[in-house]
């Protein structure tokens, strides 16, 4: 079942799901961001890793070559025609056993052509969420840091899962920064 504020809030405020938590929606000038009826919107940080073919690179998920982009810190993030970004947010997240929380794009990005890609947070998933960004556009696009990107989602189930994230050595666990591709090696 979809989660409410109020769900969210007490999870926050109780077992520190999201943290920094943000109360209410902010915004004022900028994109927003916080807790809002039935999700919670999340900021970019002030890094990113934008793809570039300057080092003819091949983008292959299984031997990622960091040639692949080129690393940028500020206040905002220019993002070439048609073309791809990292970023992560600004949270951190501690998602509970017996929840599951999808991240979508907010619609005043998609109405600019620029897509984040759907992503699930699974249950005892913890880090901050690397984020990709997509600019589907033939002209360049600007993405604010310390401002709204996403949001996300957040059912519970009606039972506890019986293999989580954090059970099964999940690759992308209590990541930090942005995490390029990985592929897990602990599966068969």
């Amino acid at each position: 079942m979809l989660k409410s504020d109020k769900w969210i809030r007490k999870m926050c405020l109780e077992r520190k799901m999201i943290d920094p938590f943000v109360e209410r929606v902010e915004g004022r000038g900028r994109i927003s961001y916080g807790l809002s009826s039935y999700g919670y919107d999340i900021r970019l940080a002030d890094e990113y890793k934008i793809f570039t073919n300057v080092f003819g690179a091949v983008v292959d998920p299984k031997a990622f070559d960091p040639k692949s982009f080129v690393d940028y810190k500020g206040p905002h993030c220019v993002i070439p025609p048609n073309s791809f970004a990292l970023a992560r947010s600004v949270e951190n997240f501690d998602i509970p056993r017996e929840v599951l929380a999808v991240c979508l794009g907010k619609s005043t990005f998609a109405r600019c052509g620029i897509i984040v890609n759907v992503t699930p947070l699974e249950p005892c998933w913890t880090g901050h969420l690397t984020i990709e960004i997509s600019n589907t556009t033939p002209l360049p696009a600007k993405v604010y840091s310390g401002e709204g990107i996403a949001q996300l989602l957040f059912f519970e189930g009606s039972e506890l899962c019986e293999t989580s994230y954090a059970d099964r050595k999940g690759k992308y666990q209590a990541q930090v920064g942005i995490v390029p591709p990985r592929v897990n090696s602990n599966l068969r």
